[in-house]
C-alpha cells in the first residue's frame, strides 16, 4: 500500500513543481 501511495503522490508532487517552476519563468519573464 506505502509504495503505490508514494507513486500517486510522487506524480502529483511532481506536476505541481512543474507547475509551480513554470509560474515562476512567466512571472520573471513578465517583471524583466
Amino acid at each position: 500500500m506505502g509504495e503505490h501511495e508514494d507513486g500517486r503522490f510522487n506524480k502529483g508532487f511532481a506536476l505541481i513543481v512543474v507547475l509551480f517552476i513554470l509560474l515562476i519563468i512567466v512571472g520573471t519573464a513578465f517583471v524583466y
